[in-house]
């Protein structure tokens, strides 16, 4: 059986020295890529680094909606660095809206989000580059509203949490989404495996951010993802040697890694 497995987002740059050692050196035939994605202009130049050192590193560079919003200085650094290093980038990402920071911060004003985010929709309209997204529950809608209006069709919804009606949307538009380990302990994210075509479906770490359940204390591994593979075979009544290699060519077509 082949096992590959391609983590189709992680935050590679958030681990420490002797972590990235530890997933690094895992054999290349298991783990042959990660998308690495960004979350500012200091953590794509961690990720273009780490790229430089490791094949198997394909950085996306962006701006993670889930902090300050960037100064008009440091938005047109980023865009002017991405664009010196567009070859280099597999994707734009982590983009987005802060719909958890908007929750912790009544009040908070969305405009300038939206903004930055219609700016690097632009940014990989222009660059032909799909999109990796940080957009939940409400913010899934208007986001696809963007996209449609900026008549992006490559995206990726990483993580993705929302009602029924935009799941639906998102599957006739033909957007694709990633699911965590959590897949094995959560039911709205099996309930979601269920409703979403296998062909449009990819599977992540976010690591390090940490799982609960089997992975209690443990550091965040694309090792991980064995099982979430084993589990969307069960959901789907799919013969999971048929479901790792789906998964595998979802990611590498999505991502053109081919």
């Amino acid at each position: 059986m082949n096992k590959q497995v391609i983590d189709a987002h992680i935050h590679l740059d958030h681990y420490d020295e002797n972590e990235i050692e530890q997933i690094i050196r895992e054999p290349i035939e298991k783990y042959p890529a990660m998308i690495s994605v960004s979350y500012h202009l200091s953590s794509c130049k961690q990720n273009l680094s780490l790229a430089q050192k490791y094949s198997q590193v394909k950085p996306a560079f962006g701006f993670h909606p889930e902090q300050e919003l960037p100064t008009e200085q440091e938005r047109l650094a980023l865009l002017k660095w991405m664009e010196e290093h567009v070859e280099s980038m597999v994707a734009v990402g982590e983009i987005g809206l802060p719909y958890y920071t908007r929750n912790e911060t009544p009040g908070l004003k969305m405009e300038g989000y939206i903004e930055v985010l219609e700016e690097l929709l632009v940014f990989a309209k222009r660059w032909d580059k799909p999109v990796i997204l940080h957009a939940v529950y409400d913010d899934a809608d208007l986001v696809c509203d963007l996209l449609e209006n900026h008549q992006i069709t490559n995206a990726h919804f990483h993580w993705f949490k929302g009602a029924d009606s935009t799941i639906e949307r998102m599957i006739q538009q033909g957007y694709f989404i990633s699911v965590t380990p959590d897949i094995g302990y959560e039911p709205e994210i099996q309930a979601l495996v269920k409703k979403y075509p296998l062909e449009k479906i990819m599977v992540e770490t976010d690591g390090p951010w940490p799982f609960a359940g089997p992975f209690e204390g443990k550091m965040t591994h694309p090792s991980m993802i064995h099982e979430s593979v084993k589990m969307i075979a069960k959901i789907k009544g799919e013969e999971l040697d048929s479901v790792y290699q789906q998964l595998y060519q979802n990611t590498m077509n999505f991502y053109r890694l081919s």
